[in-house]
């Protein structure tokens, strides 16, 4: 595995690099030796935040956590990048993919049942068209953090979220 660290704002001490370097090198039993891993350090006021980006064959593997301390980013950072593997392994498997990027052990080892996606609840509701404006106000009178509607411009299925920020986004699928 080939870790790639940059940071913005930050310092790159010999401590961080080697947090990062034990707590990451733990992926290699996942990865060929030759899987890139994109490391961002970054501190805006006291958020400490750590995003990893790892492109496998057709796919990104990335995780983003923020702290008050960097070492407890990095910590956060690999147990969620570790849960998304193994959930991916199922993927891999089930759908015959390329899996050039992983170990073989790890994919032929056998998986554990609470790894397994299942889908528990179905809701079904009507969508009248509307505005993506209107679709945040729904949203928001919901206490929901995105929002699913029918978009009354290009009369397409769209999204609103909430971000971070307080501020909104709207997904519309490309055709």
């Amino acid at each position: 595995m080939r870790i790639t660290i940059t940071g913005r704002n930050i310092d790159l001490t010999d401590g961080l690099k080697s947090a990062i370097d034990s707590k990451l090198g733990k992926l290699e039993k996942y990865f060929t030796p030759d899987t890139d891993v994109f490391v961002t350090l970054s501190v805006e006021k006291e958020r400490q935040k750590i995003e990893v980006t790892i492109p496998v064959k057709g796919n990104i593997i990335r995780s983003e956590q923020v702290s008050n301390d960097m070492y407890v980013s990095i910590d956060l950072v690999e147990e969620v990048i570790e849960r998304q593997l193994k959930k991916y392994k199922k993927k891999i498997i089930s759908k015959h993919q390329n899996a050039s990027s992983f170990k073989k052990e790890f994919i032929e080892k056998e998986s554990d049942a609470d790894d397994e996606i299942r889908i528990i609840r179905t809701k079904k509701f009507d969508m009248k068209p509307m505005y993506p404006e209107d679709a945040c106000v729904q949203m928001e009178l919901l206490g929901h953090d995105f929002f699913v509607f029918c978009n009354a411009e290009t009369e397409r299925v769209n999204v609103v979220y909430k971000r971070k920020s307080n501020t909104y986004g709207l997904i519309e699928p490309e055709f």
